[in-house]
């Protein structure tokens, strides 16, 4: 029954709120909110939100925004906070993944300086240095990934050429 899923609160009680929400910007916030389908107007005669009563007290009519659209949208609305939830997950162990690679690369490369074993160890630098150049400020899963992959990989050639020396 949608009548029991019309909300009709004022703009005034809105912008509380929505801590102190300018009355354009709710506005403009409720229209997008209709376009995208979320909720749906319920308009009365002259544009005012309101609910009618009857004796009893029980709402027989009320304008406002019907809430219904979101109810039936409800599970789908579940599935993308899901996603987008697994998505920043994801993200946060790449990111993680891609430090620690970092940290280690950098730390084999100054003890091989300071250890002075022999290598082309300011190519390794160079090459470092523009892995590192190529990680966006605002980065996605997608773009981090294969710069993890890259640095594993530094980091293997940097441990065998540390492990060929240890071995001579």
């Amino acid at each position: 029954e949608e009548r029991g899923l019309i909300v009709f609160p004022s703009n005034a009680q809105l912008s509380l709120r929505a801590r102190g929400m300018t009355p354009a910007t709710l506005r403009r916030h409720l229209g997008v909110l209709v376009e995208a389908g979320l909720i749906l107007r319920k308009d009365s005669p002259n544009g005012k939100r309101y609910a009618r009563r009857d004796r009893a007290g029980t709402v027989g009519e009320a304008f406002g925004f019907s809430v219904a659209p979101l109810l039936a949208r409800a599970v789908e609305i579940e599935n993308l906070a899901a996603q987008a939830v697994a998505d920043r997950e994801l993200l946060r162990a790449i990111r993680e993944r891609l430090t620690i690679c970092r940290r280690d690369i950098s730390k084999l490369i100054a003890t091989a300086l300071e250890e002075e074993v022999s290598g082309d160890w300011e190519g390794i630098s160079v090459m470092f240095r523009t892995l590192l150049a190529r990680i966006p400020r605002v980065a996605t899963a997608e773009e981090l990934a294969p710069l993890v992959d890259e640095m594993g990989l530094l980091r293997a050639e940097i441990v065998n050429l540390l492990e060929r020396q240890i071995k001579t």
